[in-house]
C-alpha cells in the first residue's frame, strides 16, 4: 500500500507560527497607522490586516490585507508589492527573528465568502427551512 504523505498544509499551525503572525500583524497594522509606508495608494486607503500565515520555518509570512469596503483591491495589493523591501526591512526591526521572513501579499477573501453565505441564508427556500418548526415531520 501506498502512504500518504504528510504535507505542511495539512498540519495546524504550530504556536510558534502562530506568534510571530500575530507578531508580524501587529507591525503592519501600526505601520499602517502611523501612515509609515509612503505610498498615495496606501495612505489614501483604510487597511485592514486580518492575518498573518508563517510557514512552518518561519521564512515565508502571508500577508492578508483588505482595503475598507473591498474597493480598490488590485491597486492595494501592487502598492504593498511595490514597497516590499521596505516592509521586510521594517518587519525585521519590529520582529526579532534570525531571518528576516521574506513577505508577499493576498486578498483576504473572508469577508466575500461571508457574505456569500449570508445571501444563500437569506434565500427564499432556506428562509422556510429554517423557519420550519422542529417538532414536525
Amino acid at each position: 500500500m501506498a502512504q500518504r504523505k504528510s504535507h505542511a498544509s495539512d498540519k495546524a499551525p504550530s504556536q510558534r507560527q502562530l506568534r510571530v503572525g500575530e507578531l508580524i500583524r501587529h507591525a503592519m497594522a501600526e505601520m499602517l497607522t502611523r501612515g509609515d509606508i509612503h505610498d498615495p495608494v496606501l495612505e489614501g486607503t483604510l487597511i485592514t490586516v486580518p492575518e498573518v500565515r508563517m510557514t512552518a520555518d518561519l521564512r515565508l509570512a502571508t500577508i492578508y490585507v483588505m482595503p475598507l469596503g473591498g474597493k480598490g483591491l488590485e491597486g492595494v495589493l501592487e502598492a504593498f508589492n511595490r514597497n516590499k523591501k521596505f516592509l521586510r526591512a521594517e518587519i525585521a526591526h519590529h520582529v526579532n527573528l534570525k531571518f528576516a521572513p521574506d513577505i508577499r501579499f493576498l486578498a483576504d477573501e473572508r469577508f466575500g465568502e461571508a457574505e456569500r453565505i449570508e445571501k444563500l441564508l437569506r434565500t427564499p427556500a432556506v428562509r422556510r427551512d429554517l423557519e420550519r418548526d422542529p417538532d414536525e415531520s
